[in-house]
Parts: structure tokens; sequence; C-alpha cells
């Protein structure tokens, strides 16, 4: 049997070796290193996306700041273009531009001659190969337009609408226009109809209705056609743009085509206009802002229309609005916008060496936290397989034993307190293994009084006499004693133990304990007394089991006291308004009770406990004199079943003692506050 013990106990151990290592993928430490390295990973790369981020943020911002200048001083340029049929007198223009967006601005002819530039001076760097745009009023920059200062692009017509040639009107028609605008205006307001005079770049002034219904004129008096009736300025413009696209058309194989006020074509339809045949149905294709509508040009006959028809004619009229509008807008121009140091824009650029060096500087964080990681986790591992290896060997019940403590931190603590926990468990198995020969010892005893009693009489060696029923009698009382302390215990430990509390006087309750204990204390030769003569405490408990407490501390102490000893029992209030024991009120003949915390104390002045055994004292079976002689003690659970007893009443128990000199018991319970009116023997109200 030995052998095979023996066998089984080494197959056990290469088991739990076996399970004491983990994988890496499993253990602390791979999870640690594991999740360490995503972090850092993360880390580095949240990190250069940032930055990234941030930087290509700013690039960009920069950039469209620098778009919108652009932008700006494109469309300044173009109108100057537009306006004007040379680049004479730009300088001021450019140098203007310049001031305002901090940059350099050039132009320069096609063939890169100067034209004007805000950097003077031999000094100045030289331009850069490619231009940023060029600035030509009949095929204009859609993207820089759109982005211009007045927020209007062009759309699909390149001419800008500000070229307008030989429709610009004379100051003497654009005078009388506007005056009859005005008048206009003025009628239209007198309507409750909203308007004001807009004047376009070919000063042609004309009304704008307030709101999104224009057609809330029609239904006044205030007859609009007279500001859309061409000058003759115009009707001779539109002639020339109209003889210029009819050869093209010819050139083309096509007939020619009637060209509207507003540069449209069609069928025209019947609109009232004094001396004109009337209004056109419009349709959309390159036309000045402001051209006038409602005449149309001399009568041509009309060809057939058809989508091709109508690609031809309008390629035909923007190629003759060029050829009108060429001599009255500047020349294509370069123009060139830069720092004024000469630098280009901003730009970032992630160079081999860049990436080379942030992929060095990722993989240097990676090896630094994996290396911490390590190193901690093996810290943190170390204790932690100590503490596993221990608890298999208290699971399989080997002699637990301590483990290292290796600092204050969280493992050191859990160390610590696995130690308590081995160290409790190690006391509590041999209080168990004690308690099992306690209780089988403290059981037999009775048991083999009254069996050998029995035997005695059932042989004829004893008479079942008063004395003999008297003596089997005490053994059974003793043997249901222990039985009902240990069924106490077990009531208390289960949270079952039943209280029926009712107010107790304190004073009454220490009397009928000293009462109850009495004969004990004068046959041990010991003095008894309670000190208390007035009144007492009140609380609200269960008095039975409460003498029961007390009962087992006055039964202790006067086992523990010698012949000529003393026990005192002893209540008194602990609380903010308690001085002490005694308190008393002069005067009205009313005492207060209660109130604070209820003690009560057990003094003997028997032996003493050695401060060694004095924290095991309320400890099961727990006995100073390990003989465990009934004469010195009794079965080792009267005090734990007083513990358990002032805990269910919501109280604690605490003993104080020296050796050679005594103990005290206290029992500190929860009070209730009372008032009654109760007179001293002296004629004095007294608080105790």
């Amino acid at each position: 049997m030995r052998n095979a013990r023996g066998q089984g106990a080494r197959e056990q151990k290469p088991r739990r070796a076996d399970r004491a290592r983990l994988p890496l993928r499993r253990s602390l430490l791979g999870r640690l290193l594991a999740v360490s390295a995503l972090v850092a990973a993360c880390s580095v790369a949240a990190t250069a996306w940032i930055a990234v981020q941030t930087t290509s943020g700013a690039i960009k911002q920069e950039q469209g700041q620098n778009l919108t200048a652009d932008a700006r001083i494109y469309d300044t340029l173009l109108e100057y273009a537009a306006r004007n049929p040379t680049w004479d007198g730009v300088g001021a223009t450019v140098r203007e531009l310049a001031r305002e967006s901090g940059r350099r601005v050039a132009l320069t002819t096609q063939g890169r001659q100067p034209l004007a530039d805000s950097a003077t001076g031999e000094a100045a760097p030289a331009l850069p190969p490619q231009a940023s745009a060029v600035v030509d009023p009949l095929s204009v920059d859609t993207v820089l337009a759109a982005r211009g200062a007045d927020g209007q692009g062009t759309g699909a017509d390149r001419i800008d609408p500000r070229a307008v040639g030989p429709f610009r009107l004379s100051a003497a028609d654009s005078r009388a226009l506007r005056r009859t605008a005005d008048d206009k205006v003025a009628c239209l307001n007198r309507a409750g109809i909203a308007s004001d005079v807009v004047v376009g770049a070919s000063g042609r002034p004309r009304v704008q209705i307030v709101g999104n219904d224009p057609e809330r004129a029609l239904g006044t008096r205030c007859d609009l056609a007279a500001l859309d009736s061409p000058t003759r300025s115009e009707r001779k413009a539109l002639n020339a743009l109209t003889e210029l696209a009819d050869a093209c058309l010819k050139r083309q194989g096509r007939e020619g085509v009637r060209l509207n006020n507003d540069l449209s074509w069609g069928d025209p339809a019947p609109m009232a206009v004094p001396g004109e045949p009337g209004a056109v149905v419009p349709r959309p294709v390159p036309a000045p802002r402001d051209a006038p509508a409602e005449q149309a040009a001399p009568s041509v006959e009309m060809p057939e229309l058809t989508g091709e028809n109508d690609r031809a004619i309008a390629s035909c009229v923007g190629t003759a609005r060029s050829e009108q509008l060429s001599s009255y807008v500047a020349s294509p121009a370069l123009l060139f916008i830069g720092d004024e140091g000469g630098a280009t824009l901003p730009g970032f650029d992630l160079s081999p060496t860049n990436t080379a060096r942030i992929a060095g500087a990722a993989a240097l964080v990676l090896a630094l936290t994996v290396g911490a990681s390590v190193f901690a986790g093996a810290r943190l591992v170390r204790p932690l397989h100590a503490l596993t290896g221990a608890a298999q060997r208290m699971r399989d019940g080997e002699q637990p034993a301590s483990v290292p403590v290796s600092g204050d931190d969280e493992v050191g603590r859990l160390a610590a307190a696995f130690n308590d926990m081995s160290a409790h468990r190690a006391r509590l198995e041999e209080q168990r293994k004690a308690m099992v020969s306690d209780v089988a010892h403290e059981l037999r005893t009775p048991l083999s009084n009254i069996r050998g009693w029995l035997e005695a009489a059932q042989d004829g060696l004893a008479d079942p006499d008063p004395a003999f029923v008297s003596s089997l009698l005490e053994e059974a009382v003793l043997l249901q004693h222990i039985i009902d302390d240990l069924q106490d215990l077990a009531a208390a430990d289960a949270g079952a133990l039943r209280l029926h509390p009712e107010p107790v006087e304190v004073r009454e309750l220490l009397g009928q304990v000293a009462a109850a204990h009495q004969a004990r204390a004068e046959n041990a030769g010991v003095t008894l007394a309670v000190t208390a003569t007035a009144p007492g405490p009140a609380l609200s408990a269960d008095p039975v089991r409460l003498r029961q407490a007390v009962g087992n501390l006055v039964s202790n102490a006067v086992r523990h006291t010698p012949e000529g000893g003393r026990v005192t029992l002893r209540a008194y209030v602990a609380g903010p308004d308690a001085s002490g024991p005694y308190a008393s009120e002069e005067g009205g003949g009313t005492v207060v009770i209660g109130g604070g915390t209820v003690v009560i104390e057990v003094t003997d002045t028997g032996s003493g406990i050695p401060a060694d055994d004095l924290p095991h004292v309320f400890d099961r079976f727990w006995r100073a004199e390990k003989s465990r002689s009934r004469r010195t003690g009794g079965s080792g659970l009267g005090l734990a079943i007083v513990r358990k007893l002032v805990e269910a009443h919501g109280g604690t128990v605490e003993a104080t003692s020296t050796e050679g000199e005594g103990s005290t018991f206290a029992l500190r319970l929860p009070g209730t506050s009372e008032q009654g009116r109760r007179p001293a023997a002296d004629g004095m109200t007294t608080a105790f």
C-alpha cells in the first residue's frame, strides 16, 4: 500500500509540473507582451497618422488660402484685360495686388517679355519656367474664374462677361436708360413691388425684382419693355456680329442665322415692344451678361434647326465674338504668382530617407516596449507562478507553505494575503482535528459514565436509588448541554439563530444571572457581586440569549477564580454623552436611561490569560489548559457561543487580561433611549 501511494505521488508531480507550464499564447506574460506590442504599434501608427494628417491639413489650408488669393489676382487682372485694349498702365494694379496678397505678381507677354512685375530691382529672382495662368479675357480659365472675388464663374462660356467691346453704351445712352430704369423702379415701388436698378458691364441698366417671382411686374402698368429696346450702337454691333457668324457658317456650307439681342437664335415669340418685331424664345449660348433682349436682327431665312446645326451655330457665334472683341481687349499675357523670396508652395514629400527614419523609430519604440514588457512581465509572473504552485500543493493535500513576498505592490499584497489564508487554513485544520477529538472526548465522558452506571445496575452492583438517578441525570444534562451548544453554534453559522428582542433592564438581568450562579460561587469560595444599585441602562435584546451569554462569562470567571477571589458584574453607557459608568443630574427627580452603547463587563481576579492565548479565547474548543480536565475547564464552546450571540444582537465582545491578576470580558451592545421618573434612595435622581 505504501509503495502504491508513493508511486501515485510520483505520478502526480509531473502532472502538476505540466499544468504549471502554460503555453506562451495563454500565459499572462504572453498576453502582456501581445497587448504591449499592440499598444506600441497603435501608438506609433496613430502618432504617424496624426502627424501626417496635421501636416497635410496645414499644407492644404495654406494651399487653399494661396489658391483663393491667386484666383482674386487672376480675376482682377482679367477684368483689367477685358476693359482695356492694351496692358499699358497695369503696373499700379500689379503692385497693389502684390501688396494686398503679400506675394510676387508678374505679367509677361506670351514671348515672356515683361509687362509688369511687383519685384523690382536687379535682385529680383528669375521667374519660374511655368506660368501660374494665362490672362486672356477671350479664353478664361474656368476653374480660377469660378473662385474669383465675385464668386461667379463663366460656366461653359470661355469669354469673360466683362468683355463687351462694341456693345458698351455711350455715356448719353447709359444716362437716358438709367433715368428710365429709375422711373420703372419708382412705379413698381408704388405698386408694392420691391425692385432695384442693376447696371451691367456694358453700362446698360436693368430692373431687378426683389424676390423669386419676377413675373409679378407683368400685372402692373409699369412697362419694362422700354429698357429692352437696343440702342443704335448695339444694333450696329449686333449686325456686325451676325455678319461674322454668317461668314463662318457659309465657310462650312451652312445657311446664315438670325441672332437676337441676347445672342440667341430661333423662332420669334410675339411680345408687345414698340417699334420691334417682338421677343424670341431664348436658346442658351455664349452671350454678354447684360445684352438687351427682345430685338431681332435683320430678317434672314432660318435653316432647318437640328442638334448638329445648333452646335455649328454656337461655335461660329463664339468665334465671331472672339473676332469682334479682339481689338477691344488686351492681348493674352502670362501670369506668374509666387512667394516674395521666390520659394514655391510647401508640400509633404515622404522620401525614402524619411520613410526609413519613421520605420527605424517605430522599430526602436517596439523593441523598447517589448523589452520593458518582458522585464515587467517576468517580475509579475514569477510570484504568480509561486502562488499557483503553492495553491496546487494545498489542493493536493500537501502541507501548505508560505510564498515569498517581493514588495508592497498588488502582487506582494496578494502573496501576503495568500500566506495569511494559508496560515489561517492551517489553524482551521488543526482546530478541526482538535474539535473532532474534543467533541469525541466531551461526548465520551458522560456517555461512558451513564453506560458504566447502567451496567453496574444491570449486574446488581449498584442500587437504583435517588443518588444513582441523580448521577445519571447530571451526566445526561451535561451531554444535553454540549449538544445544545453545538446546535447553537450551527444555527449561528447558518444565520438561523432566532432572537426575540424586547426591552431589557440590564440591572435586573445582571441580578438574575448573579442569583443563578450564586450557589456555585459560594461552593467555590468566590464572591459574586453586581456593583450597580441604581437603575441600569436599557436596551432591546433577547433576554434569554443575553442571560445565556452573560451566564457563560460568569461561569468561566467563577471556574478560573481561586478561593477568596471576586467576580464583578457591571453595566454602563459608553457614548458621546456619557462621561463614565455613572452620571447624576441634580434636581427634578428625572433619570435618563440608555443612549449610546451599553457595556456589560464581567471582571474576575483569577489567574488571567497569557498574552499569546488571548486572541484565541473565542475560538471553538479552545482551552488554555490542554488536558481538558473537567475540573479546570468546560467543553471550550462557551466563549464561542458568547461571541455569536453578541454579534447576532449587533454588538461586539472583547477580552483584556493581565496574567496573575485577572481578566475582564466586555459586551458592547447598541442601547435604546428611554425617559422615566425613578427616585433614588437619597431623594436624588441618579443616571446609571
